[in-house]
């Protein structure tokens, strides 16, 4: 019965548990709210402000986040069988990034604009949709700027709506360019490729607001401590996703070992290297780790932190894993001894689990290296943010690729150093 299962779901492994982890979503939602709870806080998620920090929990309840991830995941999957393809790394790493955000700044009326430019763009170019579907779904990151346009353009009614809409699609034909560049800028070493695109554009495009006296009010809406039953649910979810991969794999567990191998640099695509069963399980042992940390430090499960666990959880079938990850995160957490910073300050929090994105330094280079990416990771984003407004959700992406820009050639030039020296001794003798 077992294996006749198994046969059956072949090649849909992952697109079977992005449907499962949609339906526990909504349905986690009607556990946490009534459905009149739901809808008004569905309301308040769609008209607030998504500028960074909109806690989604705070500012309309536990289930309406929950509604709210869960929606934003069903667009992903939707549009991932509407294009045909595969469910692959990349495709975890983007709905589960989109997850994330589901708690704390995306929603599915602020990505609409932005889905609908990059599609654009793709028929401008008489491409498929399919090769930029991804950049798509990472880049709706910029779905603030889509909010905080209604709120602050001159117009009136229909025409501010318009603009609003306008600049959205603007900003979808803008970012596949944009991210194709930039990939080689940071030579793969950072994961959130996308979010440092959206970084450059977020901050061109807060310049020229800023030009027409359009200033962006900064925004901080935060959850303090944990719902002990969300808590609970996440590490059962994680489990089941660990039981799932090892009954995939056929109860062989050195596959989930196996993926610690890797350097983890983009593009570093775990499902096509090692199978959706390893995949799983180390996805499951990254969110665990994550969950964990942020208990242990005594930190808050907010919708930012609970959404980022969602996040590392995703990117570990797409260069993060456990060996990996742990440098990149003791790096975040032992900054905070010499600088002013505690374990528990929010930004530090979130910048601990998107740390995941300079995984591959730790791999490529060693847990040393890993420790000072996440140290200067930890530096770096606390300040980025006010380049532009708070209005790319992805500020930790674009922080990670400065860290990847100034620290990598510097560590390539030393160990290549090393490397000639090394050689001459040998030469030598």
């Amino acid at each position: 019965m077992s294996e006749k299962l198994r046969k059956k779901i072949e090649g849909k492994e992952l697109k079977a548990f992005a449907w499962f982890s949609a339906a526990l979503l909504i349905v986690s939602a009607f556990f946490l709210a009534s459905p009149s709870e739901i809808l008004e806080g569905m309301k308040q998620i769609v008209l607030s402000k998504d500028a960074l920090i909109t806690d989604y929990f705070k500012l309309a309840g536990h289930g309406a986040a929950f509604f709210n991830a869960g929606l934003v995941l069903i667009i992903g999957i939707l549009l991932v069988q509407a294009v045909k393809l595969p469910f692959t790394g990349i495709t975890m790493a983007a709905l589960f990034i989109d997850v994330c955000y589901g708690f704390w700044g995306k929603n599915p009326v602020n990505m609409l604009p932005i889905l609908s430019g990059v599609f654009l763009y793709s028929r401008i170019h008489k491409t498929h949709m399919s090769r930029y579907l991804y950049t798509a779904l990472f880049g709706v990151c910029l779905g603030p700027i889509v909010t905080e346009m209604m709120y602050i353009l001159p117009f009136s009614g229909f025409a501010n709506l318009a603009a609003t809409a306008a600049i959205g699609i603007l900003i979808g034909l803008m970012l596949p360019p944009l991210s194709a560049h930039t990939a080689s800028m940071h030579m793969g070493y950072n994961l959130f490729n996308v979010g440092f695109s959206a970084g450059i554009l977020a901050f061109g495009i807060v310049c020229v607001m800023r030009s027409f006296a359009l200033e962006v009010a900064p925004v901080f809406i935060w959850q303090e401590g944990i719902h002990p039953g969300i808590t609970v649910g996440v590490y059962l979810y994680f489990i089941l996703a660990f039981l799932y991969g090892l009954w995939l794999k056929k109860g062989d567990i050195r596959a989930f070992w196996n993926i610690t191998r890797h350097p983890g640099r983009a593009v570093a695509d775990f499902v096509i290297m090692d199978g959706p069963g390893a995949t799983l399980m180390n996805m499951s042992a990254v969110g665990i780790i994550g969950e964990t940390y942020i208990l242990l430090i005594g930190g808050d499960l907010s919708g930012p932190v609970q959404g980022a666990v969602f996040m590392a959880f995703g990117f570990a079938a797409f260069g993060a894993h456990v060996k990996n990850y742990i440098p990149v995160l003791l790096g975040v957490f032992l900054s905070t001894f010499i600088t002013q910073y505690t374990p528990v300050t929010a930004g530090i929090q979130i910048a601990a689990l998107f740390a995941v994105g300079l995984a591959p330094i730790a791999g490529q280079f060693g847990p040393f290296c890993g420790i000072i990416a996440g140290f200067l990771h930890a530096a770096i984003v606390m300040y980025t943010s006010q380049m532009y407004g708070g209005l790319n959700l992805y500020n930790n992406g674009f922080s990670a690729g400065w860290v990847a820009i100034l620290l990598v050639p510097m560590i390539e030039s030393f160990m290549q150093r090393f490397k000639m020296r090394r050689r001459k001794k040998e030469v030598k003798k």
